[in-house]
């Protein structure tokens, strides 16, 4: 079976190595050459676009400082060919460096401006600064003579293959390594990836400099290909169709980035010509035409959803034919059929044809159940020492204020190591604010918080992850792109020690962590009872296994601090013992949890201790029969009206309905 999947590509490079014996024209060659080229800066292109989810008009102006450094490394400083490719991608890498570290704080259509200014002030500096680059006379780029032999346009296209060929194996394994993980989790929830070790800002700038990087390579092999590089060439209308490029071709796949290339270099000749750009808008019309029609009558669509494209379609047909200067008008062009890729086809090309074809299946190790459960105690870190007496966690005088508002005020809160410490309070009491202070989410405006002896409050997430909390959400935050192994070996990220080399040259050491982290993975999935949907996406499970799958990933840290926020929540309520007899187990490895839980059964039945909160202050504390009777704890529930008529009620204990938050029998409408 493998050896038939591969006999496509296979077949494609004995074609491509043929192809100069084949096809005997230069300008062919040269426009596969600068097809190779441009797919060697869409594969970086792809990191951000379509790993991190962020906008880069700015790749032209790196593409831009590639170019020029090759050209003036040789030409001016003499540097022999075969260093000033790696030089060229390491000044683009840098320059790439001191635009992220500022610009990626912003996001969406912020960073996208950004990084079009960065791009045009590159071509005002290549422009006036012609004490260097020539200004707009440009720089001469000769093909290198190598071992007495100079290189033809043809001996370069076979170098450009070489490059094609090493550069996507290299990104490959990075973009399917932990690394990639780390970018499209960052891309489904900032949040989450913080909470799971996994710093945002660091990995959206590793991003963006290894995309640096590979622009900066392409950049200097598109001088040497052209052997002329101007100001005027790396202007906005390339950083658009690199962008155009990368979204229609596919984001995610190379193969994507590969059919974007040929799109960025066919694309503008063939809008050089008015008659045949009609032609091809004429061509585009019945296309969709034909794909409704037959859609509607498949019945997967209903005919007034056809309206918005049929006039959009008939729109398009209008303008081409009033269209007299195309070339006055290529950039409306282009940003038109962003528009139109982005919202008909989001996956682009090759995305559509994978999907069509059943799309690609990630394999996931088979693991037996005795090796599996061995990962997961592998998989919790042991229990740190602490002082006699001394709390695991000590939150003291928090106070979390937004404007006006003190959601928390002047908050005491003590967790003892190896017990699970519930907190409860009637909804706007404060739990899930205290559990953003204690996970690093939010910094307190006033207070102070120590885990093992040690200041945490106001410290990144990441590094309070890292010291040992983890944490689930009352809102999931799952990376739904991913599987749920996908999901928990995110989790995972702070086990490997492997470096970008160790990953882009497989070497053994990142070999034998990946397939570790995959056995742990699998264990902790059967730990919480998904072992099942391991390749499922996580964005298909059923909202009570999302939850569960969230305890996985938290779990995967090793933390010695668990915090639950309404883990019951979706959870149907015969798989409740389940979810129990799982908080047990955690107890049992010596993690302590904070659960935040309205379903009261579970609280009292489980915690060892129990805070209640109200309006942000802690109104009581002891064990669930402490807190049961405790007046001020009726009060708060039902108010102290009714204390008197329900106290003899408040034994037991009942779980709550959505937007209530119970005591015994006792329950108060949710506080805003």
């Amino acid at each position: 079976m493998d050896c038939i999947r591969k006999l496509p590509v296979a077949a494609l490079v004995i074609v491509l190595a043929a192809f100069p014996w084949l096809v005997q024209n230069p300008y062919y060659v040269h426009q596969l050459t600068v097809i190779g080229i441009y797919a060697i800066l869409l594969f970086g292109l792809d990191i951000v676009v379509g790993y991190t989810g962020e906008i880069s008009l700015g790749h032209a102006g790196l593409f831009g400082v590639g170019a020029y450094s090759t050209g003036l490394l040789l030409a001016k400083a003499g540097l022999p060919f075969w260093t000033v490719l790696p030089a060229s991608m390491a000044i683009t890498a840098f320059i790439g460096s001191l635009l992220a570290v500022p610009a990626l704080r912003v996001t969406g259509p912020y960073l996208a401006m950004v990084t079009l200014a960065f791009g045009t002030i590159v071509g005002i500096l290549l422009n006036e600064m012609d004490f260097l680059t020539n200004g707009p006379e440009g720089l001469q780029v000769l093909k290198p003579v190598v071992f007495g032999h100079q290189v033809t346009g043809v001996d370069f296209y076979y170098f450009t293959l070489i490059v094609v060929a090493l550069t996507l194996v290299g990104v490959s394994r990075l973009l399917e390594s932990h690394i990639g993980r780390a970018f499209v989790a960052l891309r489904g929830s900032p949040v989450a990836s913080n909470c799971m070790g996994v710093s945002v800002l660091r990995f959206k700038v590793l991003a963006f400099v290894a995309s640096a990087a590979l622009a900066g390579l392409a950049g200097g092999m598109y001088a040497f290909s052209e052997e002329y590089i101007a100001p005027n060439t790396f202007n906005f209308e390339l950083a658009t169709l690199f962008l155009l490029g990368i979204t229609l071709g596919g984001r995610r796949t190379r193969s994507g980035a590969i059919v974007g290339a040929a799109v960025v270099v066919g694309l503008p000749g063939l809008l050089s010509d008015v008659t045949l750009f009609r032609d091809i808008t004429i061509v585009i019309a019945a296309t969709v035409a034909l794909y409704s029609t037959s859609a509607l009558a498949r019945g997967k669509i209903k005919a007034k959803q056809l309206a918005v494209p049929f006039v959009a379609v008939g729109a398009f047909l209008v303008f081409a034919f009033t269209l007299n200067d195309i070339s006055q008008q290529r950039l409306t062009i282009f940003g038109l059929l962003i528009l139109g890729v982005v919202y008909y086809l989001p996956d682009g090309i090759m995305g559509y044809v994978l999907q069509a074809m059943g799309g690609r299946r990630r394999a996931t190790p088979s693991v037996k159940t005795a090796e599996s459960l061995s990962g997961v105690r592998h998989a919790f870190r042991p229990v740190r020492k602490r002082t006699a007496g001394q709390p695991l966690l000590e939150a003291k005088g928090i106070v979390m204020q937004f404007g006006g508002l003190k959601a928390l005020d002047g908050l005491d809160l003590d967790v003892a190591s190896g017990i699970v410490h519930g907190l409860i309070g009637p909804n706007g009491s404060g739990k899930s604010t205290m559990m953003n202070v204690l996970s690093g989410v939010y910094a307190p405006s006033a207070g102070t918080v120590r885990f093992h002896g040690d200041a945490i409050a106001g410290r990144h997430p990441s590094a309070i992850a890292l010291a040992g909390i983890a944490r689930t959400f009352q809102n999931v935050q799952l990376f739904g792109d991913m599987t749920s192994v996908e999901n928990v070996l995110v989790g995972l990220h702070h086990t490997f020690r492997s470096s970008l080399l160790d990953v882009v040259f497989n070497t053994r050491r990142y070999r034998v962590e990946a397939r570790e982290a995959q056995q742990h993975a699998v264990a902790l999935l059967e730990f919480v009872g998904l072992h099942d949907v391991a390749r499922e996406s996580a964005s298909n499970l059923p909202y009570g296994r999302m939850r569960l799958l969230e305890i996985a990933r938290a779990l995967a840290l090793g933390p010695d601090l668990l915090l639950l926020d309404e883990p019951a929540a979706g959870v149907p309520p015969a798989a409740l013992p389940d979810l129990v007899a799982i908080i047990r187990k955690i107890r049992e490895h010596g993690i302590s949890v904070v659960l935040i839980e309205h379903h009261m059964d579970v609280v009292m039945s489980i915690c060892d201790r129990v805070t209640v909160m109200d309006f942000g202050h802690k109104i009581a504390e002891g064990d669930g029969a402490e807190v049961r009777r405790d007046p001020k704890v009726i009060a708060a529930y039902l108010g102290s009206e009714g204390m008197q008529e329900t106290s003899r009620d408040a034994s037991s204990a009942t779980h709550t309905q959505e937007g209530e938050a119970p005591v015994g029998n006792v329950r108060r409408e949710a506080s805003c």
